[in-house]
């Protein structure tokens, strides 16, 4: 295992509920250090380069306007294998398939065809964790 960074979005659902400090205390419970944090509401230049690989889908144009409609938590965390361990602590991506247990699954609300609605993002890849990680720290 390899220490990796990974980034993490408390989404603006979940920023309203004021749930980024159980989110954090979640990350720091299972063993992996907060890097850096910040409290900002996302351009939508920003929520381009972040999900340009999805532009023309669907869901893009919902997705970019959920994003920017109001204050995310970023943070970047470190830890082993900590990309596919955020992964795993934030559970299935459409809250109601979550399992109990994980952020979605405890947190998470049934908001029908809302999943982006689902409280956090976690980067899926070493490889996106950088590319996101820039985009939102580009000082790091």
């Amino acid at each position: 295992m390899t220490i990796e960074r990974s980034l993490v979005l408390v989404k603006p659902d979940g920023f309203q509920r004021g749930l980024s400090g159980e989110v954090l205390r979640r990350i720091e419970a299972k063993g992996y250090t907060l890097v850096a944090l910040a409290i900002l509401t996302p351009t939508v230049e920003q929520l381009a380069a972040h999900y340009a690989e999805h532009e023309g889908k669907p869901f893009y144009e919902p997705l970019v306007e959920f994003m920017s409609s109001g204050p995310v938590t970023a943070a970047v965390i470190e830890g082993q294998d900590c990309v596919r361990g955020f992964r795993s602590l934030a559970g299935a991506t459409n809250p109601t398939e979550a399992a109990p247990g994980t952020i979605r699954g405890d947190l998470g609300r049934d908001w029908g065809l809302k999943v982006q609605q689902n409280i956090v993002h976690g980067s899926d890849s070493p490889e996106s964790a950088a590319r996101e990680i820039g985009i939102w720290f580009p000082g790091l």
